[in-house]
């Protein structure tokens, strides 16, 4: 089957590629330079050169909560251009089926925990992260829409916050456990007794391990065929202040966390429902957090050199 992966060659696409290679499949991988999938004109060029009969659609433009604040509006834009632009061209030419990969940011700020996809429309997202889950929620509905007038088999995936080796660790743009990861191991490098981190740590997160993520991608490509979004994580909850001190343990960093209650915390608790992953296509995460974070970290001591020079 010719496959086409937007964002192959980003954090979690190259670990889909790679799945994907193992299952005999060698997929278009597009790249920015060449495709600029806000822009009509490329990706009806990029759908030309590919001629995909399954669509992986796992282009995004991501970032912290301090990136999400200094980019809002081009978050909202980029994002929802991007999975508009995929999604017509996968109607026009035909295709069997697009995996749309939504977020976790797609939920309301004040959903119960578990969240559960019933819960999706109950409310506003966090504030700090809204444009971006919005566009992301955009895409559930165009994809249900499409399904309903033109029969395309779009289905929506809602991944809970990932990690693992190949990860962003700019500070600037990086998501929680890349930035914990690299400052403290700086920290500890320049002997420094204590790091700054945003909030209070009394938030908590769900983390599912990039591979994991991969696999449950290929498996919804394969098995799922239906309209409902599902969720793709582990069901763990941790809170930031107890993910800081095992991070610190595995860096061995043993300063002084100061927490700055002057900046946001963002949502207060995530923490997903995943049974509907198992029940409909047999996903399960299979890496726990602590060892997870134990790859991440012997990884980035190896590449942080040329990583962080990036």
């Amino acid at each position: 089957m010719r496959t086409l992966v937007t964002g192959g060659g980003g954090f979690l696409g190259s670990y889909v590629v790679e799945r994907l290679r193992t299952e005999g499949l060698e997929p278009f991988v597009p790249r920015r330079r060449d495709y600029d999938l806000t822009e009509h004109a490329d990706v009806v060029r990029l759908f030309a050169d590919a001629r995909p009969e399954l669509v992986l659609h796992l282009a995004a433009e991501v970032g912290g909560i301090g990136a999400n604040r200094a980019n809002p509006g081009r978050y909202w834009y980029a994002n929802l251009l991007m999975g508009v632009h995929v999604l017509e061209q996968c109607r026009l030419a035909g295709v069997e089926k697009v995996v749309l990969l939504g977020t976790i940011c797609e939920y309301p700020k004040h959903t119960p925990v578990p969240f559960r996809e019933e819960e999706l429309w109950n409310g506003y997202p966090e504030e700090t992260n809204a444009p971006y889950g919005i566009a992301k929620k955009s895409l559930l509905v165009g994809g249900q829409t499409y399904r309903e007038q033109y029969g395309l088999n779009a289905i929506h995936l809602l991944p809970v916050n990932l990690y693992g080796p190949r990860d962003n660790f700019d500070l600037e743009t990086s998501h929680v456990i890349p930035a914990l990861i690299r400052k403290m191991l700086e920290a500890r490098e320049r002997g420094e007794r204590e790091i700054v981190l945003w909030g209070d740590g009394s938030p908590t997160r769900e983390f599912l391990y990039v591979e994991d993520c991969a696999e449950g991608i290929v498996l919804a490509a394969q098995r799922y065929d239906g309209a409902e979004p599902v969720n793709l994580g582990t069901g763990a909850e941790i809170s930031i202040r107890a993910l800081a001190e095992l991070i610190g343990e595995l860096t061995g960093f043993d300063g002084e966390i100061v927490w700055d209650t002057s900046k946001p915390n963002g949502q207060p608790r995530r923490a997903l429902d995943t049974s509907r992953a198992m029940e409909l296509f047999g996903f399960r995460a299979r890496t726990a957090l602590r060892e997870g974070l134990e790859q991440t970290v012997a990884w980035y001591r190896t590449a942080a050199p040329a990583h962080a020079a990036r």
